[in-house]
């Protein structure tokens, strides 16, 4: 399998294979049982590895191929100001929150990514179909990665991608429906750019009139009880790829990273006593609990809460648009 430079990608530099776990190399597989053993012996752990069938028979060299995402702490100017929020009080977030509870039937599924390092395009186009379907308060079609992956100049494709760049593209350009651009990219290779539906629809795309980082965990938690799921990115590193249940974080020893990964954080709660993050992965429904995983929050842990920077948008309504391509589901 050939290896996507996104492992070049994680902060914008060159990061080596990384040593990070103790006696795994990026020769052993992912799924190694005393790779696993290891992971879960260590004490105090709140989380399990497991075997993950999305790894199976892969290498963790091969496995570097899913991390597509450069990571930009710095890219702050279109952070929101905190008195965006300040209608929403710190003392009144619930201890708990899922999208999917809140908007029952308007979350969109788990998706898989293949063999291409197009996370960074799967969790921004999932974070705006939902957003389109809360805010319609109606179930919407899947938006497109593909449009990003194939489309959206500023970055790599199935290389790697940021998400600033890819929220710039969705403010300017918008993407057509998953139906009307269907995923082809899974083999690493992105085909051209779409000018018009494979499902023979009108060829409309879906924007949003505002896009912006998000700064700090509480303004994460307000942005999504008010708007819907937001796209953050993370630090990767070997354990994560074992994860099965529980509140991961890496483990101490664990030094270098294996690459920078995008994802979709659809709620927040306590599990045993440690806050987490409830995000969805693009790795299918094999990998993790059913497709999601859980982080520990308000640490910054592995980067989550600043990276990316964490990103979201306001759908376009009909008046915000500057051209009649916008689509109003």
């Amino acid at each position: 399998m050939a290896v996507s430079k996104c492992a070049a990608l994680a902060v914008l530099a060159f990061v080596a294979p990384s040593a990070s776990a103790q006696h795994t190399s990026g020769k052993t597989e992912v799924n190694d049982p005393a790779h696993i053993e290891r992971l879960n012996s260590v004490p105090g752990s709140s989380w399990k590895a497991g075997v993950n069938k999305f790894f199976s028979g892969m290498t963790f060299d091969d496995a570097r191929v899913y991390l597509g995402t450069a990571l930009n702490p710095h890219e702050h100017h279109a952070t929101l100001e905190d008195s965006v929020y300040e209608a929403i009080g710190n003392d009144t977030l619930p201890s708990d929150f899922d999208a999917r509870t809140q908007w029952p039937g308007l979350i969109h599924p788990i998706r898989n990514q293949l063999q291409c390092g197009s996370c960074w395009a799967f969790s921004a186009a999932e974070v705006l179909s939902d957003r389109v379907a809360i805010a319609t308060k109606r179930a919407s079609p899947v938006l497109s990665p593909e449009d990003l992956v194939s489309c959206e100049t500023a970055d790599a494709g199935c290389g790697g991608g940021q998400l600033p760049n890819a929220w710039k593209y969705l403010q300017k350009t918008g993407i057509v429906t998953d139906s009307c651009f269907p995923y082809l990219a899974g083999n690493g290779t992105a085909p051209a750019c779409a000018t018009k539906c494979a499902d023979g629809k009108s060829f409309t795309r879906t924007k949003v009139s505002s896009a912006y980082a998000i700064k700090g965990a509480v303004n994460m938690q307000k942005d999504i009880m008010t708007n819907g799921p937001i796209q953050v990115a993370f630090l990767v590193y070997k354990s994560f790829m074992a994860y099965s249940s529980g509140v991961y974080q890496k483990h101490i020893y664990e030094l270098l990273p294996e690459g920078g990964h995008a994802v979709k954080v659809l709620g927040w709660g306590v599990e045993e006593g440690t806050p987490y993050w409830l995000v969805a992965n693009s790795w299918d429904t094999t990998w993790g609990e059913k497709g999601f995983f859980k982080i520990v929050r308000g640490k910054n842990a592995c980067g989550i809460e600043a990276q990316g920077p964490p990103y979201g948008g306001i759908p376009a309504k009909a008046d915000d648009a500057d051209t009649d391509e916008v689509l109003i589901l």
